[in-house]
């Protein structure tokens, strides 16, 4: 997908859904900026939570957030819930990148793109190194692979 495109619902793998509150709106009508950070970190640990049936954070390798961004196409407001796309645009040894779509309502194109990108630590040691992503993230995430 070329930088400037605007997602469709196509381009995404897992859905899950969101409600809107009034706290989530600005003085101008429309989601605050820091509400679509939290709806994409969200849907990745939901989504890895569910998958792996484990508590994330007790992992020996722990995901830490090492870039996350967005890019928006539309307004998104209150009283209708997002859909959230995610797809995984990348694994490596190390980290997997993930993107976002935030849809409201029946369209087909998305009202925002997030990209998010995890890298692993080691959870047992305090300086918290890099190291290989978990068997139980691989495998919750690999699915999620686009194409």
């Amino acid at each position: 997908m070329g930088e400037r495109e605007r997602p469709t619902r196509s381009a995404y793998v897992h859905w899950e859904r969101a409600t809107t509150r009034w706290a989530d709106i600005d003085v101008y009508g429309h989601m605050n900026n820091a509400r679509y950070f939290e709806l994409i970190d969200t849907v990745v640990n939901n989504h890895l939570a569910t998958a792996t049936g484990v508590d994330i954070r007790t992992l020996p390798a722990i995901g830490v957030v090492a870039e996350v961004s967005c890019r928006y196409f539309a307004e998104v407001g209150y009283p209708e819930p997002v859909d959230l796309g995610l797809v995984v645009e990348r694994v490596g040894t190390s980290s997997v990148v993930y993107r976002v779509g935030l849809f409201q309502g029946e369209g087909d194109e998305a009202a925002a793109e997030g990209r998010f990108v995890h890298v692993y630590v080691d959870n047992t040691d305090p300086a918290r190194p890099v190291t290989p992503i978990p068997a139980e993230i691989r495998s919750a995430v690999e699915p999620l692979a686009g194409g």
